[in-house]
């Protein structure tokens, strides 16, 4: 059985100067607001009103009526499920 040849790789010396780039990932995000909105338990944005969380997660639920959104106090510790509105049927 005949050998391969042997191969050498030089790599190039990293330079000083540069920085090592920040790793892309799941990493954990600094949350700016007090009121964090979960979908299905996975916390998707952070506002700081109550109001604008509602708002953003009734979108969700109206588009989406099946998945589980809540809106999460952080401050307070409380987690509210948000329900989709009933809509009345017109009457004749």
């Amino acid at each position: 059985m005949a050998t391969r040849p042997r191969t050498t790789t030089t790599a190039a010396a990293p330079d000083v100067d540069e920085s090592a780039p920040l790793p892309v990932g799941q990493g954990k995000r600094t949350d700016s607001g007090q009121f964090r909105l979960q979908v299905d338990r996975q916390t998707k944005a952070s506002y700081v009103t109550y109001e604008a969380a509602e708002q953003a997660g009734l979108v969700i639920k109206l588009a989406h009526p099946i998945l589980q959104v809540a809106i999460y106090d952080a401050v307070g510790g409380l987690n509210k499920i948000l329900e989709a509105p009933v809509l009345e049927a017109p009457k004749s």
